[in-house]
């Protein structure tokens, strides 16, 4: 995997990718295709998290360290799939493009969608489920410095987080009950979705308060020794 060291490339990928590419595929995947290429949609979407992946470094070396780390977090998220209810999928992405930087938390958590969903069953949720986990690694990268500082603010992001998924995964519920997007059916799939909403957010605050410390220690550790 070769750096972009175009900075103007650079900083366009960067933002271009989470919040144009990566929604417009979904959105071209339910509009267009009507959900039948979303296997198309899901590799546009993780060939564009890695293309934004290579933004993130400037040495082919230190890039390559944090792919391996990055692919570590990646297959405990997807191992904690596996557990029933509470899962700390949202929480270790958060932890990613936190320590690890925005590129790394959207690749993380847009990966670990379409691996798990191997065991767990791909279909056209898979591009919802690959944007929500991947824009929540995103923005937890972009907000790392003061969610760093006060695990308050960590805690108040992972409500949000767990708000977010269920809202964005409520549109895909919305577009395969009615065939498109109905307004009243949506916010009506919001009330119905509150008990997994809440469990969203509990598991959320419950796992970055057992991983965000240990987690935070490590990897801060490393990018001292390694300069990742």
């Amino acid at each position: 995997m070769k750096p972009i060291r175009n900075e103007k490339l650079r900083r366009t990928v960067r933002y271009l990718v989470p919040f144009v590419l990566a929604p417009g595929f979904v959105a071209l995947g339910i509009t267009v295709f009507h959900e039948k290429r979303y296997a198309f949609i899901s590799l546009c979407i993780a060939v564009s998290a890695v293309a934004l992946f290579a933004t993130g470094f400037d040495k082919k070396r230190t890039g390559s360290r944090r792919l391996v780390i990055v692919s570590v977090l990646t297959a405990l998220s997807i191992v904690g799939r596996f557990i029933p209810i509470f899962k700390p999928v949202t929480a270790l992405t958060v932890l990613t493009g936190m320590y690890l930087g925005a590129e790394s938390g959207f690749l993380a958590g847009s990966l670990t969608a379409v691996l798990s969903n191997f065991y767990f069953g791909q279909g056209p949720w898979t591009p919802f489920q690959m944007l929500s986990w991947g824009l929540l690694g995103f923005l937890a990268g972009i907000l790392a410095e003061p969610l760093k500082r006060s695990r308050v603010l960590l805690f108040i992001y992972g409500i949000i987080a767990g708000a977010l998924y269920s809202f964005i995964m409520d549109v895909w519920t919305v577009v395969w009950y009615n065939g498109d997007f109905s307004i009243k059916l949506y916010l009506a799939a919001l009330v119905s979705a509150i008990p997994y909403t809440v469990s969203y957010v509990v598991s959320n605050v419950v796992f970055l308060w057992v991983f965000a410390k240990p987690f935070g220690e490590k990897l801060t550790r490393m990018h001292i020794k390694y300069g990742i």
